[in-house]
């Protein structure tokens, strides 16, 4: 039966590749990526979500939660420019399978670590945003490479999809095992299986091959100049900046009110399955209908659809509302975040030195969006501190606002022809 569905699932693909043009098909090494980031995103979904929770049983406390994000983002900076001088002087595979490797690593601490993880949760912090760091910098240099501009929209949605179905299992079974298990036992048993799953991960980023750079020169200290000289550029990162505003309390704050109306990390679980059902509808959406020039109306739409969400919050903080409220954020989080990383990809084509700056703009990248993470996260656990939690509500429905500014800092890129008429 397995062999009949995966020889099935072969001559699909092939009897839909006939179709593609040639040049929108997707390389080996694009699709050995895809299949890497899965197993990634199912070990991630499982583990991350669950990470959240298991500080919020152990201590209840929303600012151990917070300041543990805060770190890992605050963290995050330095070790994406370290990755990115690893990339430049060896190869963008070194720093992605050291990046999966070491969070492979941090979950196996994690699991002998047990409940002493809050005693030590700044350096399990800072552990993981370097380990993250370090994945993201090779996997978004390497989206670059394996993609080009005709196929790069397609490439990111199926991207998007393949990381969403990771995201709708891992949960459910992360929920379910936990649900079994009694104590915390059950979240031993899920963060050893993610260990498993970026094993699996570390070895499979072998079948790509490394290639030796011939432009190791590393210019992030010439940024500043190129931000000031280039306004396109940094009004885009600006744009990463704001979208981190809403994105840092989006990563962990939903799961825990969800946890706080119903009580059980199963049901977590299976409504992150709904929700990365969604995300994957609007994956296919974006194969078929994603154009360059809709880009600004995506963001339009990803707006309307946050701010709307939050309003459902606001209202009254139900089951019913959070759920209403994590559907939109579900449908709207794919159309903008592919919206902005196809736009950036293709003004990192426009930048000086033709893609050498690459590796340069993704550290900038990461960086003004962990600054915006770190901000909206850190008002946050401030104002629920001194002001109780009545006002979380009003704090995610001011984040959701500041997402009309992306629709303005993001100006098209001209195309090749039209720059050489202007010129």
């Amino acid at each position: 039966m397995i062999t009949r569905l995966i020889t099935g699932g072969r001559q699909w693909y092939v009897a839909r590749k006939r179709f593609l043009p040639e040049d929108k098909r997707l390389s080996k090494d694009a699709m050995v990526s895809l299949f890497i980031h899965f197993c990634f995103q199912f070990g991630a979904s499982m583990s991350g979500i669950f990470l959240t929770l298991y500080l919020w049983r152990l201590t209840e406390s929303l600012w151990i939660n917070g300041m543990y994000y805060i770190v890992n983002y605050a963290a995050a900076p330095l070790a994406f420019a370290l990755g990115g001088l690893i990339i430049k002087r060896k190869d963008r595979m070194v720093t992605y399978r050291l990046g999966i490797g070491l969070i492979a690593l941090f979950y196996l601490v994690v699991v002998f670590a047990q409940e002493a993880v809050v005693d030590y949760y700044v350096l399990f912090a800072i552990f993981g945003g370097v380990a993250g760091s370090f994945y993201w910098a090779g996997y978004l240099t390497l989206m670059y490479d394996v993609s080009t501009e005709r196929n790069r929209i397609r490439y990111l949605a199926i991207n998007m999809m393949v990381f969403t179905l990771a995201g709708l299992i891992g949960p459910a079974l992360a929920g379910f095992i936990i649900r079994e298990n009694e104590g915390l036992q059950g979240y031993t048993i899920v963060f050893s299986i993610a260990f498993f799953m970026f094993l699996i991960a570390t070895l499979g980023s072998f079948k790509i091959k490394t290639k030796a750079s011939h432009h190791k020169a590393y210019y992030l200290k010439f940024v500043g100049l190129l931000m000031n000289k280039n306004k396109r550029w940094f009004k885009s990162l600006l744009g990463f900046l704001t979208m981190g505003l809403f994105q840092g309390i989006m990563l962990f704050l939903p799961n825990i009110l969800l946890f706080q109306i119903v009580g059980r990390e199963d049901l977590v679980g299976y409504l992150g399955v709904l929700y990365a059902t969604l995300s994957i509808l609007t994956g296919i959406v974006l194969t078929k209908y994603g154009r360059e020039e809709r880009a600004r109306k995506f963001l339009v739409i990803s707006t309307i659809g946050y701010v709307a969400g939050t309003l459902f919050i606001l209202w009254k903080l139900t089951l019913v509302t959070v759920v209403a409220f994590m559907v939109l954020y579900s449908i709207c989080s794919p159309l903008q975040g592919n919206t902005i990383t196809s736009f950036y990809f293709r003004l990192i084509g426009a930048l000086p030195l033709k893609g050498q700056l690459r590796v340069e703009s993704v550290v900038m990248r990461e960086t003004f969006l962990n600054c915006g993470r770190v901000i909206s996260i850190l008002a946050l656990i401030l104002i629920t501190e001194y002001s109780g939690n009545e006002l979380l509500p009003w704090v995610l429905f001011a984040a959701s606002i500041t997402q009309i500014g992306i629709v303005w800092l993001l100006e098209r890129v001209p195309e090749e022809s039209e720059e050489k008429e202007a010129a």
